[in-house]
């Protein structure tokens, strides 16, 4: 069901690991093709565009693209009370974590009459993409919203796919999610048709958004690489995935348990064990071949699990199991170790880190407060995932007195002289003609 690579007593290098466990093979540059035709009809369409576009792809013909308020309204209100109350609990999680993320303005005096102040000032608007399929997410409305608004952005736009079995809208409970978080802009638009609706905007339907953010599948990603420049992105997010780093103390069943759950998302999920326990390896091998049978979306799990993104790995020592998931960087990346907290001190690259047995990444994905929109794909070794930071931008301002001006202008004459650029020199002399 799952392979086994051996690197004991291979001691390898950074991008030898990487090749030992490859990601699922993927061709971005292949959808980008294919999706060419899509973000032209949509840039140069209308509303009756994206309706073709939702009955080419998701089997439906949505009444309006735009949400009426009133199918929000009765989403919010039809939604089961425990499913409410444990949304407005994770809600008030992901705010308070979020929350602490704000930047403060700073300011620097260089020189006396010389200051740079920085100021973080949030992106205009936002388009935030909720994917649909197989799976319903307003998990993923919470932690693409909750961070945007603690960054006061002004305007919010949030996209998922239509339901052919709810007439044309999205899930009804990601429009409660919506209008739980005063969301009033929502668009029954998906896949790589969305990405364009909010780089390009729609005469009479919505307005051009300044990012995107929200993981979706590949022809998402595809948009997203296609458009950026026209919009800022988030990232690419490509199929989920969960590396466990794990010694003789953890608990088999538990580790099963884990890699089940990030399968279960795709056939092209990864899930890695990293163990210098053979023991614990055959362990959890025995309970896959039970649990995978007893869960719901077996067929699903068992070739995500077959595939070469997914494996068991046996290392020397939990050191070599340490460098071997900071070459992988995976999204999700587990301890179970005696020391787990120590070893978890020692990571470098990953989207999320969870600490010790009661720290799954299930609780990660709703409810501990943390953002589940994650580098994926090897991503996390330069990028970070979603938080308030995502939605602002730092800007300085620059105010020099006469004096500070005075005391500098030698010196950016020379640089300047020293690059060829003398005009911009010329622009610094030029105040000496009229001083006060």
């Amino acid at each position: 069901m799952i392979r086994t690579v051996d690197l004991r007593g291979r001691a390898l290098t950074k991008s030898a690991y990487q090749k030992e466990l490859p990601r699922a093979a993927l061709d971005v540059a292949q959808a980008m093709r294919l999706i060419e035709p899509i973000l032209l009809r949509v840039k140069d369409g209308d509303e009756s565009d994206l309706i073709d576009l939702a009955y080419e792809f998701d089997g439906v013909r949505p009444p309006s693209i735009r949400v009426p308020a009133l199918a929000l309204e009765s989403a919010l209100n039809n939604l089961d009370p425990g499913i409410k109350a444990a949304l407005e609990l994770s809600i008030e999680r992901v705010r308070k974590v979020h929350a602490s993320q704000l930047r403060n303005e700073s300011s620097t005096q260089v020189v006396a009459g010389g200051m740079v102040i920085e100021k973080w000032i949030p992106v205009d608007r936002v388009g935030l993409y909720v994917p649909g399929g197989r799976a319903v997410y307003p998990s993923s409305v919470m932690m693409n919203v909750v961070p945007a608004q603690i960054a006061k952005v002004a305007s919010i736009a949030v996209a998922s796919p239509p339901q052919k079995e709810f007439g044309g809208l999205p899930h009804p409970t990601i429009l409660a999610t919506c209008a739980l978080l005063g969301i009033t802009e929502v668009y029954a638009v998906g896949g790589a048709q969305a990405i364009a609706l909010f780089a390009y905007g729609m005469d009479g339907l919505a307005e051009k958004c300044d990012l995107v953010t929200g993981p979706g599948n590949i022809y998402v990603a595809a948009a997203k690489r296609a458009l950026r420049g026209v919009i800022g992105i988030d990232s690419e997010a490509g199929p989920t995935e969960i590396a466990i780093v794990a010694d003789s103390s953890a608990i088999a069943a538990d580790i099963a348990a884990d890699l089940i759950s990030q399968a279960e998302h795709d056939v092209i999920a990864a899930a890695i064990l990293v163990t210098d326990s053979p023991a614990l390896a055959e362990e959890v091998v025995a309970q896959l071949q039970v649990r995978v049978i007893a869960t719901k979306h077996s067929e699903r799990i068992r070739e995500a699990l077959s595939g070469i993104q997914s494996a068991i790995v046996l290392v020397d020592s939990i050191d070599q199991g340490l460098d071997v998931v900071n070459a992988y960087a995976a999204e999700h990346l587990e301890i179970h170790t005696v020391n787990a907290r120590e070893d978890a001190s020692k990571v470098r690259n990953a989207g999320a880190v969870f600490i010790g047995r009661f720290s799954p990444v299930s609780l990660g994905d709703y409810s501990a407060g943390s953002n589940h929109v994650l580098p994926t794909g090897g991503c996390a070794c330069h990028s970070s995932g979603l938080s308030v930071q995502s939605f602002l931008r730092g800007l300085h301002f620059i105010e020099y007195g006469e004096s500070a001006f005075l005391e500098i202008l030698p010196t950016v004459v020379t640089l300047a002289t020293a690059e060829d650029l003398p005009a911009h020199g010329e622009a610094m002399t030029v105040r000496l003609e009229n001083l006060s």
